[in-house]
C-alpha cells in the first residue's frame, strides 16, 4: 500500500515506544478476547471489536483530515477485505477461543506470514518464491502439525476443530494481505484512511446484523466492558496508527518484527493472568513455526530484499 509519512517525523524514543505498544497491544488481544467471552458470545465479541475500531480510526481521521479515496473501485475492494480481514477471522479467533487457551491463539496467529506467502504466490502471483521460501512455507506446515497432531492423534475434539478454525482465520488474513496487494497497492491513501476504510465497512456489517448478533443477552461487567473497549479502541484501533508510525520511520522490514511480539505476549499473558498451561508440542511447534517465517521472509538470507517483499512483511505484522 502507498503510505504517507507523518507532517513531522518522530523521535527515535516516540517510534520505539509506538513499537513495543503495538506488540504488547495486539500480544494482549487473546487475553481481551478470553476475558470477554465470559460474558459475551463470539458474535457479540467481534462486533464490539469492530465497532470500537471504526469509532477510534474515525477520530483519528478526523484529527488527522485524513483524506479519503472517492473511488467506487476502491471502496468494492475495501469490502472485500472488510469481510476477509475483519469479520471473519474476528468471528474466527472468537469462535476457537471457547475451546482453545488464549495463548495457543496467540502462536497460531504467527502463521499469518506463512499464509500470505501462499496466497501471494498461488492464487495471486504477484510473488515469486524462491526453494527458500517454499522450503519455509514447508517447515511452516511441519510446526502447525506438530502443535495440532498430538491432540487429534487423542481424540478428535472441538479443540481440534477450534485449532483448524484458527488456520482458517490466518489464512483469511494471508488471503487479505495478497488481495491488498493485487488489488489495492496504489490507493494513495495513508496507512490510517485505508484501514479506517475496511474497519469501517466491517463495522457496519455488524450493525447490519446487530438483531441476531444480540438476541443472545450479554452478562455486562467492568471486566467484560473493558475487554472489549481495549481490544476495539486499542487493538483495532490505534495500533494501527502506531504501527504506521513505526513504518514510516523504520521501513518495512524492522516494522514487521512486531510478528514476533505478539506471540510472546498473548502466551506470558495467558499462564500469567489466565492461568493457562502450555503442553511440550506448542512451544516446540511455535519455534519450528518461527524458523519457517524466517525463512520464508528472507531473513535467513545474505542478499538484499525485494521492496514489495518488505511491503508484505509490514502488512502481516497488522494482522492481529
Amino acid at each position: 500500500m502507498t503510505l504517507s509519512a507523518p507532517a513531522r517525523p518522530a523521535s527515535t524514543l516516540a517510534v520505539t515506544v509506538q513499537f513495543v505498544l503495538a506488540g504488547v497491544v495486539w500480544g494482549s488481544s487473546f487475553l481481551f478476547i478470553a476475558v470477554a467471552l465470559t460474558g459475551m458470545t463470539p458474535a457479540q465479541v467481534a462486533w464490539s471489536r469492530l465497532v470500537f475500531g471504526a469509532l477510534a480510526l474515525a477520530a483519528l481521521v478526523l484529527m488527522r483530515r485524513e483524506r479519503l479515496s472517492r473511488s467506487p473501485r476502491v471502496w468494492a475492494h475495501l469490502a472485500v477485505i472488510a469481510v476477509t480481514f475483519c469479520v471473519t477471522p474476528y468471528l474466527l479467533f472468537a469462535w476457537a477461543q471457547q475451546h482453545v487457551p488464549s495463548s495457543l491463539a496467540s502462536i497460531f496467529n504467527a502463521t499469518t506470514p506463512i499464509m500470505t506467502a501462499v496466497f501471494a504466490w498461488a492464487a495471486f502471483r504477484v510473488e515469486r518464491l524462491t526453494t527458500g521460501q517454499l522450503a519455509g512455507i514447508a517447515v511452516g506446515i511441519a510446526g502447525v502439525v506438530v502443535i495440532i497432531a498430538p491432540g487429534a492423534v487423542a481424540d478428535v475434539a472441538a479443540s481440534t476443530v477450534a485449532q483448524l478454525a484458527l488456520l482458517g482465520a490466518t489464512a483469511c488474513y494471508g488471503f487479505s494481505l495478497a488481495y491488498m496487494r493485487r488489488f489495492l497497492s496504489q490507493t494513495g491513501l495513508s496507512g490510517i484512511a485505508f484501514a479506517a476504510g475496511y474497519v469501517g465497512i466491517g463495522a457496519v456489517v455488524m450493525l447490519v446484523l446487530t438483531p441476531v448478533v444480540f438476541a443472545q443477552p450479554v452478562a455486562w461487567s467492568p471486566w467484560v466492558i473493558g475487554s472489549v473497549v481495549l481490544l476495539g479502541v486499542l487493538g483495532t484501533g490505534f495500533a494501527y496508527a502506531w504501527n504506521q508510525n513505526v513504518l514510516a520511520a523504520w521501513g518495512p522490514t524492522r516494522a514487521s518484527t512486531v510478528t514476533y511480539i505478539t506471540p510472546v505476549i498473548g502466551v506470558v499473558l495467558g499462564i500469567v493472568v489466565l492461568g493457562e498451561r502450555l503442553t511440550w508440542n506448542e512451544p516446540v511447534g511455535a519455534l519450528i513455526v518461527l524458523v519457517g517465517i524466517l525463512l520464508v521472509q528472507r531473513r535467513l538470507a545474505r542478499r538484499p530484499r525485494r521492496r514489495n517483499d518488505e511491503a508484505a512483511d509490514a502488512g502481516a505484522s497488522a494482522a492481529s
